[in-house]
């Protein structure tokens, strides 16, 4: 599988463990950044990995921050991703069962190196065999929602038409 990675600078040495880790197996690693310890603003790289997930240049991601909520609410915010916070195996295993997300985050400043590592293997050693699908469809449709009256918004304000 095809992943891709991201930090912001808090996360940095933990992203490089797990960069290291996903190495080590069949997966291979695409690194958004950060590159080094100097500032970064996670919602850049958070959006860059979700923006990668939805052209699929990666199937799966892994976002991390002090906290992991930040990349979580951030990449959130673009539309058709599913990211989902966990900092232990039954969460990041449902993650991925119950609610098909794209993107694992995880908080640097909250889990050690050697849980993340299980975290992110359990995250990845399952597949969504749509599990929860009528909820999970009842998120997609509600998000196309809000796109389409946004688009529809933003072309009414701009003298054009839709057909």
């Amino acid at each position: 599988m095809k992943i891709g990675i991201g930090s912001d600078h808090n996360a940095f040495e933990l992203k490089e463990t797990i960069k290291h880790f996903l190495a080590d197996t069949e997966h291979e690693v695409v690194d958004y950044g950060c590159y080094s310890e100097d500032a970064v603003d996670y919602p850049d790289v958070a959006f860059e990995v979700s923006e990668a997930i939805s052209e699929g240049k990666v199937e799966r991601g892994i976002l991390i921050c002090g906290t992991g909520i930040g990349v979580c609410i951030a990449a959130n915010k673009y539309p058709g991703i599913r990211a989902a916070l966990a900092h232990d195996v039954y969460s990041a295993e449902r993650a991925q069962l119950s609610n098909n997300a794209q993107i694992l985050t995880l908080g640097s400043q909250i889990i050690g190196p050697e849980a993340a590592k299980k975290v992110v293997d359990a995250y990845l050693s399952v597949a969504w065999a749509e599990g929860s699908k009528r909820k999970v469809d009842k998120i997609v449709e509600k998000e196309q929602e809000f796109v389409s009256q946004n688009f529809r918004s933003a072309v009414a304000g701009s003298n054009c038409s839709v057909n």
